[in-house]
């Protein structure tokens, strides 16, 4: 944790924000039973407007990793290899902690019927690893961040879109090769998965973990987007020129991306080509739109709520999902009936007063003003909460 006056690109700061309160939305509704259709994922195919926030993060990411790299002049050295690992590391371990303390306290609170000594509760609680996830939001993040990272310190950075096509070219015939666009168990992500994390670690949906082993490496190319479009916009300094840069790159990629979805459909749970493609586009030109409403016609006030999450992106992300789990896992008594902290909120005051889909949304609403509270502290105080 530091304090620091450095200068930010507001812009980049924005979008980053505007992700992060969405993905803290999206994912905490009062009820999944009640959630607006555009606030849901596309159950397949397609693309919803939330399908839009983890993609966008991860295109940022790949431009902030760029700025960032600058430093090191993308020279590889042990010392800068040496803070990616560990950065790495890091970001994975506080992904599986999550996933622990999610299980602990599932657990704990299963185990509160059984007459069983306090010690034995605890032992049990504590030792979930045998059904633990093991790859997640955060360890995806992990893995794209280190190997975007060293590619961009040990290959030329002329090569890296031959990469990109690469990787995803490759994963497409992966893909049609191995019944990728089922969604069953016959989907080779779904048999990787099996055979090497096995099923107790795994995301439950249909043996698919969107998340998964193989779905990581169009997952990279992904934020190598993000770090050649990184590297575009940083390489000129006249504003104008930044838009049209991003503006250009925003509609080749949206345009070839829905081109390419009618042999090879958009889809976020193995993140086709496709999706990479699309979200990229679109994530670049939601980039040039912003710089053009902040930086070019200085409406910024509007930004300040965004801001307080974009300075400390992965620090809220894990504080919610903290949140999160406490939220549904302490126990309160609603009309005699024992129901969670998150149930007594939703069932006993929001839906009473407003209604199942308002309520819900009112719920994510509030969860998100909460986070955005802590954030805005930080934020005053010019805390950034590095990890």
């Amino acid at each position: 944790m530091n304090k620091t006056t450095s200068k930010r690109l507001l812009a980049l700061d924005i979008l980053r924000g505007i992700t992060i309160a969405g993905m803290i939305m999206v994912n905490n509704p009062g009820s999944w039973s009640y959630v607006y259709a555009p606030l849901g994922h596309a159950k397949w195919n397609g693309l919803t407007p939330t399908d839009l926030v983890f993609p966008f993060f991860m295109f940022i990411m790949g431009i902030s990793t760029y700025i960032s790299l600058r430093k090191y002049n993308f020279e590889f050295s042990h010392s800068a290899a040496l803070k990616i690992l560990k950065r790495t590391i890091v970001i994975f371990a506080i992904g599986l902690g999550i996933a622990w303390f999610s299980m602990f306290c599932r657990t704990w609170n299963s185990l509160s019927g059984e007459e069983i000594s306090f010690l034995s509760r605890l032992g049990q609680s504590v030792w979930t690893f045998d059904h633990i996830r093991i790859l997640g939001v955060m360890q995806r993040l992990a893995l794209c961040y280190g190997a975007t990272a060293i590619i961009a310190l040990t290959m030329k950075h002329k090569y890296i879109p031959y990469l990109i096509v690469t990787l995803l070219a490759g994963y497409f015939i992966l893909l049609i090769t191995g019944n990728g666009f089922e969604y069953n168990d016959t989907n080779i992500l779904s048999v990787v998965d099996r055979a090497v994390l096995g099923e107790a670690h795994m995301y439950k949906d249909n043996g698919i973990d969107p998340e998964g082993l193989l779905s990581t490496i169009p997952a990279i190319a992904h934020v190598l987007i993000g770090f050649c479009v990184g590297k575009l916009l940083m390489e000129v300094k006249d504003i104008n020129e930044k838009l049209e840069r991003l503006f250009l790159i925003g509609t080749i990629l949206t345009f070839l991306g829905f081109l390419l979805s009618y042999g090879c459909p958009i889809n976020k749970k193995i993140w086709s080509p496709t999706f990479a493609i699309v979200t990229c586009g679109l994530g670049s030109s939601f980039l040039a739109l912003l710089i053009w409403i902040i930086d070019v016609k200085g409406y910024k006030s509007w930004s300040r709520f965004f801001e307080s999450f974009g300075v400390n992106p992965l620090f809220i992300y894990v504080l919610a999902a903290v949140l999160s789990i406490l939220l549904g896992n302490i126990r309160v008594t609603l009309d005699g009936a024992t129901t969670s902290l998150h149930g007594y909120i939703y069932s006993g005051i929001l839906q009473p007063l407003l209604g199942d889909y308002p309520g819900s949304l009112a719920f994510a609403l509030l969860f998100v003003i909460l986070n955005w509270s802590i954030g805005y502290l930080l934020y005053k105080k010019k805390i950034y909460i590095k990890i």
